[in-house]
């Protein structure tokens, strides 16, 4: 019996990778444990198992009173319990003293050897036990280590059951993740042997095994998506500065290239739309907006609100809000159904949007005599159209980066058309559309509701 026990345990430490250390262990404990149900058992008791041969012996421990004395009243004890399925009293057990702590007195303690003459069928059954049970916990344990650290990673996996708490999934053989209610996108179908991809955002160890959480709705979705497809975002050429998104209807992204000549938008969408194609129909069918990012704050916010176009963007600094004037005709398209647009503008920019009609705008101005000189951190500049530069002025200057604006610094006496500031030289600024000039690409679904892509468009800036 004792060679099949050592072969079993080189043969799983070498196939499954289990300690053969810990397999000896384990198994002590348990033939410990199936001695003390023995008629007759001591009540202190070791068992020593060879490492090499396999040949276990159970010894008695003969503790002196005194000792255990001393022992036990290190012991916490239990207090009885409440049986919740009968309502009876339960005794706690005897207290048992922490091996680890006989171990320290084992100078003191005498041993007997006390092997039962018919352990041998006993040990048996408790190996084989044992062994598939530590099998069972090296696997779970094996598992949870690959997994606890591909949190905000994207995985594939095969639909396996749905119902309404949550949706199973296969990441591999004896492998299975959760995609809770919460966690799904509305409207979305898992059917039965269906092919997915979710972000692990939770891996936690429980007593069946661990628990890995995935999910359809993080923005990381997205971010990973796109850097499956496109090889300048995954060789970081391109980054993706941030991400907001309404899972299942509408995403906004803006990007920013780190290399000359690498246009960011059009590496997102790809050839004829190829590469954005692939992420929206892993979406089934949402919109994407992919957006260059701007570190002019009233500019990018423009080009948040795409496909909207913009006449002004007016910001306040100090908190973080931005006043964006639209034309009359762009003002439902800018704020978006429910005020969708505007939410994810807002979220990718990280600034309180405000977004108003021009007519508006104007009635607003006439009553309570807006001055647009008076908004601190703006270009001192003033446009051909007779506004305000939208732009941040630079740090200890009254104007922004252009050339043409820098160069009115220090001049004086100098008025544009329309207003009492210095004026821009024609051919710096395009227009007083802000999110015209810039390349927006916007990703839509077809008629059927099956995903298509539209390429990068650029709308022409209107005159000044």
């Amino acid at each position: 019996m004792s060679k099949e026990i050592m072969e079993a345990v080189k043969v799983l430490e070498r196939e499954k990778g289990i300690s053969s250390e810990r397999l000896m262990s384990a198994l002590e404990d348990a033939l410990l444990s199936a001695y003390r149900k023995t008629p007759g058992a001591a009540k202190y008791a070791r068992v020593d198992m060879d490492r090499v041969s396999g040949d276990f012996r159970v010894y008695q421990l003969l503790i002196p009173p005194e000792l255990e004395e001393k022992l036990l009243a290190e012991v916490e004890i239990e207090e009885p319990t409440v049986d919740p399925e009968t309502g009876e009293m339960r005794e706690p057990e005897e207290p048992e003293i922490d091996p680890a702590l006989l171990a320290e007195y084992a100078d003191q303690i005498e041993e007997t050897d006390v092997t039962p003459d018919d352990f041998g069928r006993i040990a048996a059954q408790t190996a084989k036990q044992v062994i598939l049970q530590r099998i069972r916990e090296a696997e779970r344990e094996m598992m949870f280590d690959e997994y606890q650290d591909r949190v905000g990673e994207l995985i594939t996996g095969i639909v396996q059951q749905s119902d309404s708490r949550y949706t199973l999934v296969q990441l591999r053989e004896r492998v299975e993740a959760l995609l809770p209610k919460s966690e799904q996108v509305e409207n979305e179908r898992y059917d039965h042997g269906a092919r997915i991809k979710a972000i692990i955002t939770e891996v936690s160890a429980q007593s069946k095994g661990p628990s890995i959480i995935v999910s359809r709705r993080s923005p990381e979705l997205i971010r990973k998506l796109f850097e499956l497809e496109v090889p300048e975002i995954a060789d970081g050429l391109v980054e993706i500065e941030n991400v907001a998104r309404e899972p299942g209807y509408r995403s906004k992204i803006a990007v920013v290239s780190h290399a000359g000549g690498v246009d960011p938008v059009g590496a997102c969408v790809g050839p004829r739309g190829s590469r954005v194609r692939m992420v929206v129909s892993e979406l089934r069918g949402e919109k994407i907006d992919i957006i260059p990012f701007n570190e002019e704050p009233a500019r990018f916010v423009a080009k948040a609100l795409s496909p909207a176009r913009v006449r002004e963007v007016l910001v306040d600094d100090a908190n973080k809000q931005a006043t964006v004037i639209v034309p009359d005709d762009q003002l439902s398209l800018a704020i978006g159904k429910e005020g969708q647009n505007a939410r994810l503008a807002a979220r990718l920019t990280g600034w309180r949007v405000d977004i108003r009609s021009e007519t508006e705008f104007a009635e607003v101005e006439a009553e309570m005599g807006f001055d647009e000189e008076d908004v601190a951190g703006r270009c001192a500049a003033t446009m051909s159209n007779g506004r305000r530069c939208p732009n941040a002025a630079l740090p200890n200057s009254h104007y922004c980066g252009l050339s043409a604006h820098q160069a009115l610094e220090g001049s004086e006496g100098t008025t544009s058309k329309g207003g009492d500031g210095p004026a821009a030289a024609d051919g710096e600024v395009a227009g007083s559309d802000l999110a015209a000039s810039d390349e927006v690409a916007e990703v839509a679904e077809t008629e059927q509701g099956a995903p298509g892509a539209a390429g990068t468009a650029a709308q022409p800036g209107q005159p000044s």
